[in-house]
């Protein structure tokens, strides 16, 4: 007896062990494609949104969709390093004025499939991508929320098809464009700038923080902790503030996750010439345009002018600059945001 009591305690534990590999590499789906286990998702503070998913390029992308199916629809774009979790302060107060909220993860993020090589991330791919969510939904007479790249991306989109939008609410963010000669060098004399900047550390970039360094810190840094990089704005002696730290590093169980977050603040000029398409069509927008941008986001300091000046959609709005706020608005001034959404659609006029 103890003879077959030792055999099946080994039997168990080669059991165990097997288990446990499998766990180890269960995650990527595919070589080199990562999918962050539901369990991470648990029990996230003020997160408890159904999830939806749709396949684009083979990859699963996640995105939320609250309120009633026949609202009028907003899209809300986060950036990165952040995911769906960035607009939980919006998401509610949208849905039950009665709107159909879609907040979708970008491919690499959130909870949608992740691929480790960063050359799977561009901004072209970005812009397909949340393309196919619209079509695949239909969405239709969309007002458009973006921040950071939400903007670069959601401006190409709303370019390439202008007639599913119905209005834009822009906060703190751009769409760098050139054409002809300095469509072509811009981005090879970026990556030089980089390449002088050097490494940079997490000081250093809180003590100079712009958007050079910012590029050049997600370059140099191993494993890059989203939480605390979106979480910058948050005041040290909030009590929640660990757990949203926890919340926004759920999607990357490690750097092996972390592609897109790693390279994007790289790509932001890297399509310059496309850019400046998507504004021949930008500067021809008459639908309504409001910028929200805060007073405190060293990165898009003054990029709220530009729109106001350029689009024709800008012009009588009542653009705001949100007090108090830093590059991750929504984070600390969301239900605010939402409730200026509400005003902004509700305004003589909007097309619903």
């Amino acid at each position: 007896m103890p003879a077959c009591r030792r055999c099946l305690n080994s039997l168990l534990f080669a059991c165990c062990a097997m288990l446990a590999a499998a766990d180890a590499v269960a995650d990527e789906i595919a070589p080199g494609i990562y999918r962050t286990p539901d369990t991470r998702f648990a029990n996230l503070p003020d997160y408890a949104f159904q999830p939806h998913y749709v396949m684009v390029d083979g990859l699963r992308m996640h995105y939320v969709d609250e309120g009633p199916r026949d609202g009028q629809v907003v899209l809300l774009l986060h950036g990165e390093p952040s995911w769906s979790y960035l607009y939980r302060h919006m998401i509610p107060v949208l849905a039950q004025a009665g709107y159909r909220v879609v907040a979708p993860d970008l491919i690499g993020f959130g909870r949608s499939d992740k691929p480790a090589d960063t050359a799977a991330h561009t901004h072209s791919g970005h812009v397909a991508q949340i393309s196919v969510l619209l079509g695949t939904l239909d969405l239709q007479h969309i007002t458009l929320f973006i921040q950071d790249w939400g903007g670069l991306i959601g401006l190409r989109v709303l370019a390439d098809m202008p007639e599913r939008f119905a209005g834009v609410v822009a906060a703190n963010t751009g769409l760098p464009a050139a054409d002809g000669i300095p469509g072509i060098i811009g981005y090879p004399m970026f990556r030089l700038s980089l390449w002088w900047q050097g490494e940079v550390s997490w000081d250093e970039l809180q003590a100079e923080p712009g958007f050079l360094r910012w590029a050049a810190y997600s370059r140099s840094v191993d494993d890059m902790p989203v939480g605390q990089v979106v979480a910058v704005d948050i005041s040290a002696g909030d009590p929640a503030r660990e757990a949203i730290i926890r919340a926004y590093d759920a999607p990357f169980p490690s750097a092996d996750y972390k592609a897109g977050p790693a390279i994007m603040p790289s790509l932001v000029p890297s399509e310059l010439a496309l850019n400046a398409e998507a504004w021949q069509v930008l500067e021809q927008w008459q639908k309504p345009f409001l910028t929200a941008f805060s007073d405190g986001d060293p990165i898009t300091a003054g990029g709220d002018i530009e729109f106001q000046q350029r689009i024709p959609g800008a012009a009588g709005q009542n653009h705001t600059i949100i007090e108090g706020a830093g590059h991750f608005l929504q984070e600390t001034h969301g239900e605010q945001l939402a409730r200026l959404m509400l005003a902004f659609m509700s305004q003589p006029g909007y097309r619903r």
